[in-house]
């Protein structure tokens, strides 16, 4: 069900390196970076696009090969109905403006969650963008919109048993791995949350099993291409182990971030 394996971090080692390779983040604080100046909270989303390019900028600079923004989870529709509306308005006027963009300095875009719940027209429009850009390979840059990490391992389940009903004796990781929605990408080298909170909430469950995990407080509208190597810098000292000993490492020759 992918074109490509990587490798599953509870069943190799990977190879690492000082750069992640893949940054998930979920960008936390545009509501409150509004109301600190007295603005209402659907401008901190407007200006948080603004961080969205620096940091995408900031991943092409720095030979990062995929970047993943939490954009819109499975529980955001609890929100007030008139910031949900505004927020699919956001992403429609954002895709349509920026496709060409992304489409010119070769990154490719892709839409991971339920789409059935979208509007059709923006529905449209994400898949319109996933096909323009579709042959892009300077950057994967992956939105999660209406996603949710339990959705996604219960969706690739349901996925593998209407392929193969005579497995009532369950899948592997791998069968599971090769059905959920980022299977296109490594897992995650470095997550980040910013605005301070210190949760996963919900977030690539499955693949965030080995994944290096960075909060700030910074809030994600002030969030740049200075905090995102702040993070990378946290990142480079982290020894990666993968369930082995810090002597172990020391025995191999391997400092935990270089293959």
């Amino acid at each position: 069900m992918t074109h490509k394996r990587f490798i599953s971090s509870t069943r190799e080692i990977p190879a690492v390196s000082a750069v992640p390779r893949h940054v998930a983040i979920i960008m936390d604080g545009n509501g409150r970076w509004a109301r600190k100046r007295l603005m209402p909270r659907v401008a901190g989303h407007s200006r948080g696009l603004d961080s969205v390019r620096a940091v995408v900028r900031a991943c092409m600079e720095r030979g990062i090969e995929y970047l993943t923004l939490f954009a819109f989870s499975s529980e955001n529709w609890r929100r007030p109905a008139d910031e949900v509306s505004f927020l699919m308005q956001l992403f429609m006027k954002s895709l349509r403006k920026e496709v060409a963009r992304l489409d010119e300095n070769g990154i490719r875009l892709r839409v991971v969650g339920d789409l059935a719940r979208f509007d059709p027209e923006l529905v449209r429009a994400i898949r319109e963008s996933e096909e323009k850009t579709a042959k892009n390979e300077r950057l994967h840059l992956s939105i999660a919109a209406n996603y949710g990490g339990r959705w996604d391992i219960a969706n690739a389940v349901a996925a593998l048993m209407r392929a193969h009903p005579e497995r009532c004796d369950g899948f592997s990781e791998d069968e599971i791995a090769s059905a959920l929605s980022m299977n296109f990408a490594p897992e995650p080298d470095l997550f980040i949350r910013t605005g301070g909170e210190k949760r996963i909430s919900n977030f690539l469950l499955w693949q965030l099993a080995y994944t290096e995990l960075y909060f700030t407080d910074t809030l994600w509208p002030d969030f740049g291409a200075d905090a995102l190597d702040q993070a990378i810098a946290s990142y480079g000292g982290r020894e990666r182990r993968f369930g082995r000993t810090s002597e172990q490492l020391v025995e191999q020759g391997a400092t935990g971030h270089h293959a």
